[in-house]
């Protein structure tokens, strides 16, 4: 698909379905897998020219994190469905008030966010887990990315709006530009003027500064489909009501593994010390490149459906159904390959600790021996979003985390230590997908589709 004004949005209705999910899929997939390698090359370069106490320190982060993505989520993805929506009822009015409100809603949320998280830091961070050794590393750094969250939050907004308004080429641009940037600037500010874990951080803001500077340039564009125009910047209760609705089940999904990984850190501190939770911080990245694929696939997924169902043609939304299933499937079955075939030459890219290496194995072939199912999973809860059944997304959101991942943290390490730590991730990942099968089973009977 091209990226041209008037007829971008309208072949969702038309084209075919293999070919417009490609379309869209490839460049959702490519900044998916960019913004995934985004957050690898800060722990590679840490890893290498800072430590593996360093690592640990940025692990004890990802709860924060985790905290932070949710409220863009909430705000961001809620927005991205309600635009496909919007466009496949021709109703392009409403589509542009969405996004003053993304702009302003962000705005909001991140500076609130930002100031809440840097008076509190400390007793968050020891909250999540940090020890004596792994704080000033977890300090160092949420400090620096806090103070751009503002700058965040608009980026990735814009970004689910462009993928959203039929630029999906665009929205992959942007990503790959913080990409490059983050890694030049990894590079540069870690090895050559050795600012250590703080110069990941700048790197990361910086890059992000540069990216929503070209975002902005387009939507100050008018030839752009959607574009910044007055009238659209107060904040609308209904869009706002309805963004929020559909982005509550990616911002609980996110809130929810918040939680999980601080019962993660706080379970491998008690069993295993500040290596093991570097361990976990090591694994969660290499899984989560895997998710960030299937995340593109999904995004290339949402407008389609959200499109196609506004405009009632359930016989596209079936077919973009089943390929994303299909694509989402073989994704995580290469990640379950990689991890059990080819373990430790993964680990050394982030580390050449013996001991930091030997524990990041062991977790990697545990957390992934379920792994192919989770590509079904994950796609069944982006539809319903994709769809607008806000209720059903945010069960099927919970489902993994809250009733099943939690409880097996809360048992299994007590049988099985370190160990059930690992073991608990994909008992619950093979529970959840059983439960999204049957609901989807159901759903779309219902749309007799």
């Amino acid at each position: 698909m091209t990226d041209v004004k008037d007829s971008a949005p309208l072949v969702l209705g038309t084209e075919k379905i293999g070919k417009l999910l490609m379309q869209y899929a490839i460049p959702a997939i490519i900044a998916m897998t960019a913004s995934s390698l985004y957050n690898m090359v800060d722990s590679i370069f840490i890893g290498h020219g800072v430590g593996p106490l360093a690592i640990a320190g940025l692990a004890i982060t990802f709860p924060l994190m985790n905290l932070a993505a949710a409220f863009g989520s909430l705000v961001g993805v809620g927005a991205s469905t309600l635009v496909a929506i919007k466009l496949g009822q021709r109703d392009k009015e409403s589509a542009n008030q969405v996004l003053g409100n993304v702009v302003l809603m962000n705005a909001i949320i991140g500076l609130v966010f930002m100031t809440v998280a840097l008076v509190f830091l400390d007793p968050i961070l020891l909250f999540f887990g940090a020890s004596p050794d792994t704080l000033p590393y977890a300090r160092e750094y949420m400090e620096v990315i806090l103070g751009g969250n503002l700058v965040t939050h608009i980026y990735m907004g814009l970004n689910e709006v462009l993928r959203a308004s039929g630029y999906p080429k665009k929205a992959m641009t942007a990503t790959l530009m913080a990409v490059i940037v983050n890694c030049v600037l990894d590079a540069l500010f870690i090895l050559v003027f050795e600012w250590g874990i703080r110069g990941a951080a700048l790197a990361t803001i910086a890059a992000q500064v540069i990216s929503l500077s070209w975002q902005l340039h387009h939507f100050f564009d008018k030839k752009s489909f959607l574009h910044f125009q007055r009238g659209i910047f107060g904040l609308k209760r209904h869009i706002v009501g309805g963004m929020l609705a559909i982005g509550l089940s990616p911002f609980l999904m996110n809130l929810c593994a918040c939680f999980v990984v601080i019962l993660i850190n706080k379970s491998l501190k008690a069993h295993g010390g500040d290596l093991a939770i570097g361990a976990y911080g090591i694994v969660n990245r290499v899984v989560f490149l895997f998710l960030m694929i299937v995340m593109g696939f999904n995004q290339g997924m949402q407008p389609i459906a959200g499109y196609n169902f506004g405009a009632r043609q359930f016989d596209r939304l079936k077919q973009v159904l089943k390929y994303t299933v299909f694509c989402g499937v073989a994704v995580t079955t290469i990640g379950f390959l990689a991890g059990q075939l080819f373990p430790r030459p993964i680990i050394y890219l982030f580390t050449s600790d013996a001991d930091l290496t030997r524990i990041a194995v062991e977790g990697l072939r545990i957390v992934l021996i379920f792994f192919p199912v989770v590509g079904f999973q994950m796609v069944t809860s982006s539809f319903f979003q994709s769809i607008g059944m806000a209720k059903k997304a945010i069960f099927l959101s919970l489902t993994r985390q809250l009733l099943f991942l939690i409880p097996s943290l809360l048992i299994f390490p007590n049988f099985f230590g370190t160990v059930g730590v690992w073991m608990s991730m994909p008992v619950a990942d093979a529970i959840a997908t059983v439960v999204a099968a049957l609901m989807l089973r159901w759903q779309l009977k219902h749309l007799n589709v």
